[in-house]
């Protein structure tokens, strides 16, 4: 178990060498101070995969840090229970004048591996490191990658009951990140806590239980992970516009420079239905109303599965097709035919006006959602009507 109680840290900036002497000589502080994070609270239970996201400079790595115990916090403070492991940023734990194998062995004993459990799961460390001979190499030697995955393997095999991983996934070639991701996945199912930082919203929508999004230091928002996530996603398309919101924006956003009055979901013959089966047409429908001119605009759609991962979706743009120019109090109707082509699962739509740049005019998150009947079993999320033979050949 993990629970951060109203956790602050400031950092001072800015300090000339001779005020920072004066300040430990007389006292007082030396240069500007800095919250880097500002009254943060959560727990995590054991067995909860929880997940950090937010802009770079929002607190993410600093949290980590006072979670792992590498770093103190200014104010609050950190419970932990268990044998915590921590993947931190590039370079801390490991002496790169060391090899990979006196690294290994230093780093499970400071874990609390004994001698005999580490010499059992080495063999295993080689084998996911996957370095070779590099590990009997300094690690001063090795590439950003061979690290992260020396590193990896090293926390992993340390039976942790608490995770803690700092964007480690991002580094990695994709064979490794899908290794590490299946390894999640399995610790995950034994129980262990995982607490980790990722930029790749898919994967938080796909490994964490509950997410945090920090925001400027702050909590922004807590709780299902496709919903943090489509806050997070609202704040940057908020900036990218060149306004800071003043507060973190729910599920619609944008400029408004146009409003989606209608959206509709039917089949082919212009029903509304929320249920389909494989094969069957869907059009959605939207209806746009301009509040401002606007010279070339756009708009889209993105469906997502019951993770909230992102499966299918284009827009005007993609397709070729011209909406504009457009003047205030204008309305546009689109229509898209979507093939039902989707496995038997729930989905959602989202729906937006945009600029010709992308930036959003009006953003609806996950605004309708729809289920797929499908009497056969398909892995995956599409079902392109795959066709089989099977002949039996004739030795001879």
């Amino acid at each position: 178990m993990l629970a951060a109680q109203h956790v602050s840290k400031d950092f001072t900036l800015d300090a000339h060498p001779m005020a920072r002497l004066r300040s430990a000589l007389l006292g007082g502080t030396a240069g500007k101070r800095f919250r880097a994070l500002d009254d943060v609270s959560f727990e995590v239970a054991r067995g909860e995969t929880f997940a950090l996201i937010g802009p770079n400079g929002s607190g993410k790595s600093t949290l980590l840090q006072i979670v792992a115990g590498t770093l103190e916090p200014t104010s609050g403070r950190v419970l932990r229970q268990g044998r915590v492991a921590a993947l931190l940023e590039l370079g801390a734990g490991f002496n790169v004048e060391f090899s990979g194998r006196e690294n290994v062995l230093l780093n499970a004993g400071i874990m609390g591996m004994s001698r005999r459990e580490i010499d059992a799961a080495f063999s295993s460390i080689e084998e996911f490191a996957g370095i070779g001979a590099f590990m009997d190499r300094p690690v001063r030697e090795y590439s950003t990658g061979m690290y992260v995955r020396l590193a990896f393997a090293a926390a992993i095999h340390a039976e942790p009951e608490v995770l803690i991983v700092d964007e480690a996934l991002a580094v990695g070639d994709a064979a490794f990140s899908n290794r590490c991701i299946r390894k999640l996945e399995e610790m995950r199912s034994r129980g262990t806590t995982i607490l980790f930082v990722s930029h790749d919203l898919g994967l938080v929508k796909r490994l964490a239980d509950r997410a945090l999004f920090l925001h400027n230091g702050r909590m922004a928002s807590l709780g299902v992970p496709s919903d943090v996530v489509n806050q997070y996603i609202g704040t940057v398309l908020e900036q990218q516009s060149g306004e800071e919101p003043a507060r973190v924006p729910e599920r619609r956003h944008g400029d408004g420079a146009s409003r989606i009055i209608d959206v509709a979901l039917t089949d082919e013959s212009g029903h509304e239905r929320s249920s389909f089966t494989h094969g069957e047409l869907m059009q959605l429908r939207l209806v746009i109303e301009f509040k401002q001119p606007v010279a070339r605009p756009m708009a889209g759609f993105a469906i997502r599965n019951r993770l909230g991962i992102d499966v299918a979706g284009t827009n005007t743009r993609v397709e070729g097709l011209e909406m504009g120019p457009q003047q205030a109090g204008g309305r546009v109707r689109v229509d898209f035919r979507i093939p039902c082509l989707f496995t038997r699962q729930d989905y959602t739509i989202t729906v937006a006006s945009q600029h010709w740049d992308g930036f959003s005019q009006d953003w609806l998150d996950d605004v309708l959602t729809f289920s797929v009947a499908e009497p056969r079993d398909w892995g995956g999320i599409v079902n392109p009507g795959v066709a089989v033979t099977v002949a039996v050949e004739d030795k001879r």
